[in-house]
């Protein structure tokens, strides 16, 4: 199989965090020939991690409050069985520990029969709302949640 097992190398520290949703392949998702289009694996990926990082403290609001942003600076995916009009499928996103001021996310779509079908990652690096210049060292907000996740007061799977 083509995939990498993992995406990015695991640093030491705790637990990834997970989160989990489970949902069909809409109408206004496929293409002519009832297969998911290939873009709207990024919008999946970006459900799951909006949940995952609302749950953790690190939302959008959140980002707001501490004046910093956390665009994607890279994305990915790696596609293995097409997903079908009303098929049934499922959608992981794993959040992986790093000391450095970005958000690495690893995601895997499964079908119902547990085929998978693609998986990726995206990378969220924090800069300044004020500046938009990048953050070189963990910003207060990220420090304080990483703090909580050492401590074993957020993780978990989630669904």
């Amino acid at each position: 199989m083509r995939r990498k097992k993992e995406y990015f190398k695991r640093e030491p520290g705790p637990p990834p965090l997970e989160y989990t949703f489970r949902r069909r392949a809409r109408f206004g998702e496929v293409d002519a020939m009832a297969v998911m289009w290939h873009g709207h694996y990024a919008a999946l990926f970006e459900e799951a991690s909006t949940e995952l990082r609302r749950m953790t403290g690190l939302g959008y609001e959140d980002f707001f409050e501490a004046e910093i942003y956390a665009p994607i600076v890279q994305l990915h995916v790696d596609y293995f069985k097409s997903l079908l009009l009303d098929e049934l499928f499922t959608v992981k996103a794993r959040m992986l520990w790093t000391d450095a001021a970005r958000i690495n996310t690893e995601y895997e779509v499964t079908k119902e029969d547990g085929t998978l079908a693609a998986t990726g990652y995206t990378v969220q690096l924090f800069c300044s709302a004020r500046t938009g210049e990048p953050c070189f060292t963990v910003p207060p907000l990220l420090e304080k949640r990483h703090d909580a996740w050492k401590a074993g007061r957020i993780g978990g799977v989630h669904e």
